[in-house]
C-alpha cells in the first residue's frame, strides 16, 4: 500500500457542533468544566490510520468558550531536568469571524498557549496561559490579560487533563447573538508523541493561516 502524499485531514474543512453548556466555568469543586460527551470533537488522527492519544471537547455560553483536553500517557515529574515545565499542553486558535477566504490572520484571530507547570503538592499541576501573536497577521488581536483566562490541570489515572475557559472579554468579536460560527484549531503536544491537530497539521502553516482552521458551530441544546 502506498503512503499518501498528503495527510487525509487536508481534504476536509470540518464544521462541527459546539454545544451550549450553562454553568461553566464552575465555581469551586474539583473540575473547572467537566464537559459532557456531546462536546467531544472528532479525533481526526484516525483518518490517517493513527491511534489518537488526546481527546478535546468544546462548549460555549454567553460568557465565553470552554476547551477541555484529556491526554493519555504517563506524565513524568515536571521538576526533572529531562522533563522541564512547559513541554506538555495545548495551543488554541480562535477566529471570532470564521474567515475562510483569507490566508492571513485578522484582529479577530487569537492564539493562546497553555502549558503544564508544577503545582502545589507532590502530584499537583498548574497551568501557564499566554496569548501569543500570529505570524504574518495583517492585524493583531487586542492583547488579553493572562488572568482573564481560567485554567486548571490535574493528573489522571491514564495521563493528564487540562481545562480552559476563554471569557468573551478575551476574544475580540465574540458575540453569539449575531454570529454562531467560530474558526477553530488546536495542537496538543507531548514530547514523546506526535502532535495532535483537529485538521491540517505541521505539514501546513495551520498556526498562521485561518483558512486551514475548522469551524465550531455554536448550537443550542435540543
Amino acid at each position: 500500500m502506498t503512503t499518501p502524499l498528503l495527510p487525509q485531514t487536508f481534504w476536509f474543512r470540518l464544521a462541527v457542533p459546539c454545544p451550549k453548556v450553562e454553568g461553566v466555568p464552575r465555581a469551586g469543586g474539583k473540575r473547572l468544566l467537566n464537559l459532557p460527551e456531546a462536546c467531544r470533537l472528532p479525533q481526526t488522527a484516525l483518518l490517517d490510520g493513527r491511534e489518537p492519544w488526546a481527546e478535546v471537547r468544546t462548549a460555549w455560553n454567553a460568557r465565553g468558550l470552554a476547551v477541555a483536553v484529556e491526554a493519555e500517557g504517563s506524565l513524568p515529574n515536571l521538576a526533572s531536568d529531562d522533563r522541564p515545565e512547559g513541554q506538555y499542553g495545548v495551543q488554541v486558535w480562535v477566529d471570532t469571524r470564521d474567515t475562510r477566504d483569507v490566508s492571513r490572520a485578522t484582529r479577530f484571530c487569537h492564539r493562546f498557549d497553555a502549558r503544564l507547570t508544577r503545582g502545589s503538592g507532590k502530584a499537583g499541576l498548574g497551568v501557564k496561559v499566554q496569548q501569543r501573536p500570529i505570524a504574518r497577521a495583517v492585524a493583531d488581536a487586542p492583547a488579553t490579560r493572562a488572568d482573564l483566562v481560567t485554567a486548571s490541570a490535574e493528573k489522571t489515572k491514564g495521563g493528564w487533563r487540562l481545562e480552559l475557559f476563554f471569557p468573551a472579554e478575551a476574544l475580540n468579536g465574540f458575540d453569539p447573538e449575531t454570529n454562531r460560527r467560530l474558526g477553530f484549531a488546536y495542537r496538543v503536544f507531548d514530547p514523546d508523541r506526535e502532535d495532535e491537530f483537529l485538521s491540517a497539521g505541521r505539514e501546513f502553516p495551520v498556526g498562521e493561516n485561518p483558512s486551514l482552521w475548522s469551524t465550531l458551530e455554536l448550537v443550542e441544546p435540543a
